[in-house]
């Protein structure tokens, strides 16, 4: 499904880019729509703010763009600058190959190995990359060990956790998640992940160059959500208290854009004892987005849940369907002209793909040059249905997307056949 649009008087999707080097595109809102306040915190910003000892908390205000947008307030105990030591860190498994010959994909992310046990897999070491571009990566991890300290400069995070449970520790206080649970992380925010319960939790991550956030549409100009979005504030989790640990000489891998680096702090980054502001990570789970419906198929942004730079995440859920007496409830074929779209299948029942071999944990990527639709008899088979169960987060890219090592791995390579009728499934 084509997710992107030129952007309208009333909003949109955002504008389509140009070619590379012609126009820039604007950049999505950062940070949230609403002020937090945790832990404790002076009365007056940049005021005299002292610890038991006398000596005065350090301040670190995180903000983006400068000091013209939002922007948190954090107190240290310790200085935040202080940097004992930092060593470039070689990163293997972060190239790309282009999506040639150009063609409809399917990748299996069960089939993704990870090496469970001693040493074990973390979610930032272990990342298997599955695709990229100049604008985002998309990673996969199953974690069964906690992370190192990570911090991404180059931008937000954005992490769909598929299934089972883990807890974001981060400098703002920890967030304890399960399945169905996107978490925003903003751009130098340094957090861990350690995994919870039996089994390691399926983490999908999308790395930005840039901000992720609610789309524009969805917000008044001063930034609440509107009565027409999808989803709203009390939707939201964020931190509700400080996270202080203790610690000397504590290392911390930072992601710039020039490769990877590991920084040694000469204190713990978890040393904040309060902090309040507009930006800070925060959770919204994928059954609070309300679905929007109509008598005949509605067009994918209805779907829209995030958008980034030259990219959007659209959330697909369970929902009642088109309602009109000769609706047809699956999607009409559909050419990407200006994006390519990638569909994480992780629950229920995808109708439009019967009998393409497509099953939870797939991903497809239906690349621009190519149309695609439902399969084979998929549109005769909808007729007279009335809901679909199905959950699905699809990424569309305004750049074309190129394969990772973790794509070629866990390729289908026969599904780009799978519209021939007569065409065994694989």
């Amino acid at each position: 499904m084509l997710a992107a649009g030129r952007e309208a008087p009333s909003g949109g999707f955002g504008p389509v880019p140009a070619l590379p080097g012609t126009s820039t595109v604007e950049r999505p809102e950062a940070g949230m729509p609403y002020y937090r306040q945790v832990g404790e915190i002076p009365r007056k910003r940049h005021t005299q703010f002292r610890q038991p000892d006398g000596s005065l908390h350090a301040e670190e205000l995180m903000g983006i763009e400068g000091f013209s947008s939002e922007s948190a307030l954090l107190y240290h105990r310790g200085l935040p600058t202080a940097v004992v030591a930092a060593e470039a860190v070689d990163e293997r498994g972060r190239e790309t190959a282009p999506n040639l010959p150009l063609r409809p994909r399917h990748f299996r992310t069960g089939e993704l190995a990870f090496p469970h046990g001693d040493p074990g897999s973390d979610a930032v070491t272990g990342r298997r990359l599955l695709f990229g571009n100049g604008d985002v990566s998309i990673c996969f991890a199953v974690p069964d060990v906690t992370s190192p300290l990570y911090r991404n400069a180059t931008g937000d995070e954005l992490c769909y956790v598929q299934t089972g449970a883990a807890r974001f520790e981060t400098i703002y206080g920890a967030l304890e998640v399960a399945e169905g649970d996107y978490v925003l992380l903003p751009a130098s925010t340094t957090y861990r992940v350690v995994p919870r319960g039996e089994r390691p939790p399926r983490l999908y991550l999308v790395e930005a160059t840039g901000h992720i956030g609610p789309p524009k549409r969805y917000l008044s100009a001063r930034g609440q959500f509107l009565e027409s979005s999808p989803y709203c504030e009390r939707d939201l989790r964020g931190p509700t208290e400080p996270l202080l640990l203790e610690g000397e000489h504590v290392d911390v891998l930072v992601r710039h854009h020039d490769g990877l680096t590991r920084m040694t702090y000469e204190h713990h980054p978890f040393d904040v004892v309060g902090w309040d502001g507009c930006l800070y990570p925060w959770v919204f789970n994928i059954d609070d987005f309300e679905p929007i419906t109509g008598r005949i198929h509605q067009p994918p942004p209805v779907h829209q849940t995030f958008e980034g730079p030259n990219f959007v995440v659209c959330s697909f859920c369970p929902r009642k369907v088109d309602y009109h007496p000769d609706s047809i409830p699956v999607p009409y074929n559909h050419a990407n002209v200006d994006s390519d779209e990638l569909m994480f299948y992780v629950g229920g029942d995808y109708e439009a793909r019967k009998g393409s071999g497509i099953g939870i944990g797939s991903l497809s990527l239906h690349p621009s040059g190519c149309t695609h639709g439902p399969q084979p008899g998929a549109a005769e088979a909808s007729l007279g249905a009335e809901r679909f169960d199905e959950t699905a987060v699809m990424i569309d890219t305004f750049r074309p997307l190129r394969l990772g090592e973790a794509a070629t791995a866990t390729e289908d390579s026969s599904y780009y056949r799978s519209w021939v009728r007569g065409e065994p499934e694989d």
